[in-house]
C-alpha cells in the first residue's frame, strides 16, 4: 500500500467512526426520551450502561487522528478533515453524556406522578433528534447548506426551552410541592437545549471542513 493510499484508508476509518458515533448518539437520545415519556427505568439504565461504548469510539478517533498527523503531516483539507473529526467526536461524546443525564433524571422520577403532561419536552426532543440526524448527514455529504439549516432549527429549540422554563416556573410558584419535579424537568429541557447546541457545533465543523471558514452558528 502506497503512503497516500494508507493515508486515505486512515481518513476513511475516521469517517466511519464518526458515522458510527452519530448513529449511536441518535439511538441513545431516542431511548432516553422514550424512557422519560414512560418513566421506564429499565430503559434508562440501558442508556447509562451503554455510554462506555461511545467513549471508546471517541478514543479510537483521537488515537487514529493523532497517528495520521504524526506520520503523514497532512495539510490543507486533509488536515481540516482530521481536526474536524476531533471536534465532531468531542461533540458527539458530550451528546452521549447528555442522553445519560436525561436517563439519570428518569431514575429520579420513578414512582412520581408527572405534574404536567409531557408535550413540549418530546417536541423539543424531536427537533433535536432531527438536528442530530442532519448534522451527521451534513458531515457524510459535506453539505454546508444543511449545516446552516441547523442554526434555524436551533432557534426553535431555544424558543421551546424558554417556553418550558416559564411553564415550570409557574408550576413551582403555584405549589411548592411541584418544585422538586419541576426542577428535574427543567434540567431535561436544559440537556436538550445543550444537545441542540452540540449538533449545531457539528454543523460548524462541517463548514470549516469544506470552506476553511469558522462560522458561529450558535449566535
Amino acid at each position: 500500500m502506497t503512503v497516500r493510499k494508507e493515508f486515505d484508508h486512515g481518513l476513511e476509518n475516521l469517517h466511519q467512526w464518526i458515522v458510527e458515533m452519530g448513529n449511536f448518539v441518535e439511538k441513545a437520545l431516542a431511548e432516553a426520551v422514550s424512557a422519560l415519556k414512560n418513566v421506564d427505568t429499565a430503559r434508562a439504565k440501558e442508556v447509562i450502561e451503554a455510554d462506555h461504548q461511545l467513549n471508546a469510539m471517541e478514543e479510537k478517533i483521537m488515537e487514529l487522528g493523532a497517528k495520521l498527523i504524526a506520520t503523514q503531516q497532512p495539510v490543507a483539507k486533509d488536515l481540516r478533515r482530521i481536526l474536524s473529526a476531533f471536534r465532531i467526536a468531542s461533540d458527539l461524546e458530550r451528546m452521549g453524556d447528555l442522553s445519560v443525564d436525561i436517563a439519570k433524571t428518569v431514575l429520579r422520577l420513578e414512582g412520581q406522578p408527572l405534574i404536567k403532561p409531557l408535550i413540549d419536552l418530546p417536541r423539543m426532543a424531536e427537533i433535536v433528534a432531527t438536528m442530530t440526524y442532519e448534522s451527521i448527514q451534513s458531515f457524510i455529504n459535506e453539505n454546508v447548506d444543511l449545516a446552516y439549516k441547523m442554526a434555524k432549527d436551533d432557534d426553535q429549540v431555544d424558543a421551546l426551552y424558554g417556553q418550558i422554563t416559564r411553564e415550570l416556573m409557574m408550576l413551582m410558584m403555584e405549589n411548592p410541592r411541584n418544585i422538586a419535579q419541576a426542577s428535574l424537568l427543567s434540567f431535561v429541557s436544559r440537556h436538550l437545549e445543550r444537545f441542540g447546541d452540540h449538533a449545531t457545533n457539528i454543523g460548524e465543523s462541517v463548514v470549516y471542513l469544506v470552506t476553511s471558514e469558522r462560522p458561529d452558528l450558535n449566535q
